[in-house]
């Protein structure tokens, strides 16, 4: 198994990207929120998961070991595969699926495309008890919750380039961030809002049951220097873009 991959990212595109290792470009399918992380021309290291079929090695890449290591957990449940499992990840943080499974929240399952209300009760028949409990850090992950390279731009540039990646128009990705920020900005206070894990949607998810997309620690307090969860952010763009 390749457990993880650590070179200088060649290109981006919007679900994956091909980072250089020794010469040799190799491409991973990822979520939005890991692919907000990378940067062009920049080193990243992302962990990785290699899922064989009979046609095709897909190579799948997280921002970090805990997001990996659920993509894979996701996949022993019956009817999950891995492109359902990168797609409940691109709409869940891990915690946010323990959340929601641990609270049979089958509503804000069902949120993730490709789910329905039988396979929402199936995920939480199987998974109980065995995605362990939210808020544990993992080892290996990085407490800023992406790579190391992501943290060092603004939340704001992190996010537009996210959005910008995955199709959407710089004007559409401004305003969308315009619209999230006095919510992500808010401090601890508006983690509900932004993560809504177990289905309370909050003020920037605009309905119960949509499950949110924190990681662990939306927003840190203090000031207009404070540091902001960059996957909760653009997970939380990418809902008001959804809507509009």
């Amino acid at each position: 198994m390749i457990a993880h991959l650590d070179g200088k990212v060649s290109s981006v595109a919007p679900d994956g990207a091909v980072i250089d290792v020794g010469g040799v470009g190799l491409l991973v399918q990822c979520t939005p929120g890991t692919l907000a992380g990378l940067r062009t021309g920049a080193r990243a290291r992302v962990a990785t998961s290699l899922v064989v079929r009979e046609d095709a090695l897909t190579l799948y890449g997280f921002a970090g070991e805990d997001e990996r290591n659920t993509f894979e957990l996701l996949q022993t449940a019956s009817g999950v595969g891995p492109r359902l499992a990168l797609a409940m990840l691109a709409v869940f943080s891990p915690d946010a699926l323990r959340r929601a499974v641990a609270a049979e929240d089958l509503a804000a399952l069902t949120t993730v495309p490709g789910i329905g209300r039988k396979g929402a009760q199936r995920i939480v028949l199987e998974l109980a008890g065995r995605l362990g409990s939210p808020g544990e850090l993992r080892s290996g992950d990085n407490a800023g919750g992406g790579p190391p390279a992501a943290r060092a731009a603004s939340w704001r540039d992190q996010v537009r380039a996210g959005l910008v990646n995955v199709g959407w128009q710089p004007r559409d990705a401004d305003l969308a961030i315009a619209a999230v920020e006095p919510e992500l900005l808010a401090g601890p206070a508006s983690d509900g809002a932004v993560d809504g894990g177990a289905g309370n949607g909050g003020a920037v998810d605009g309905g119960a049951g949509n499950g949110g997309a924190g990681s662990g620690g939306a927003a840190a307090a203090g000031g207009g220097g404070q540091e902001v969860d960059v996957a909760a952010a653009l997970r939380a763009a990418l809902r008001v873009l959804g809507r509009a």
